[in-house]
C-alpha cells in the first residue's frame, strides 16, 4: 500500500532528524572545545558502563565521576572506548561556570573528544545534506 506523499514525508523527517544530530553534536563540540582551552582538568574514574538489556546490542553507554574544586562530586555521560571498564582513571576537563554541561574525558581511555564529535557533528551533517539531496530530486 503506497501513502501519498509519504516519500516527501520520509525524506523530510530524516533531514530533520539528521540535521537536529548535527546541532546537537556541533553544540557540544563548542562545550567540550571550551573546556578543553578554559577549563580545569581533575582526576576522574569510570564510574560504570551500561550495556543494552539482555546483550541485544553492542552499544555501550560510559559513565564517569568527579569532584570539582569546590568538592561537588559530577556525574556525566560521555564517548570512550571499549578498553575503559568501571573504575578506570581518567582525566577530565571542565568549564568551572557550568561543570555538568561541559565536562569531558580527556585522558586515558579516549581519543582526542575534539576529533570524535567534530566527526559525529560531519557525519549527521552529511546525512543531512544527503537526504536534502534527495528530497530535493524526488519534489522535482
Amino acid at each position: 500500500m503506497d501513502i501519498p506523499g509519504g516519500d516527501h514525508l520520509f525524506f523530510l523527517g530524516m533531514v530533520l532528524l539528521f540535521g537536529w544530530l548535527a546541532t546537537h553534536y556541533a553544540r557540544r563540540l563548542a562545550a567540550v572545545t571550551r573546556a578543553l582551552r578554559r577549563g580545569v582538568r581533575v582526576p576522574g574514574t569510570c564510574a560504570r558502563v551500561e550495556t543494552e538489556p539482555y546483550n541485544r546490542s553492542d552499544t555501550r553507554r560510559y559513565f564517569f565521576t568527579f569532584r570539582t574544586e569546590d568538592g561537588r562530586e559530577i556525574e556525566f555521560e560521555d564517548l570512550a572506548t571499549r578498553s575503559v571498564r568501571a573504575g578506570t582513571r581518567v582525566t577530565v576537563a571542565y568549564d568551572p561556570a557550568a561543570p555538568d554541561r561541559t565536562a569531558t574525558v580527556t585522558g586515558r581511555g579516549s581519543g582526542t573528544p575534539v576529533l570524535q564529535y567534530a566527526l559525529l557533528v560531519a557525519g549527521c551533517g552529511l546525512g543531512a545534506a544527503g537526504f536534502a539531496v534527495v528530497y530535493v530530486f524526488t519534489v522535482l
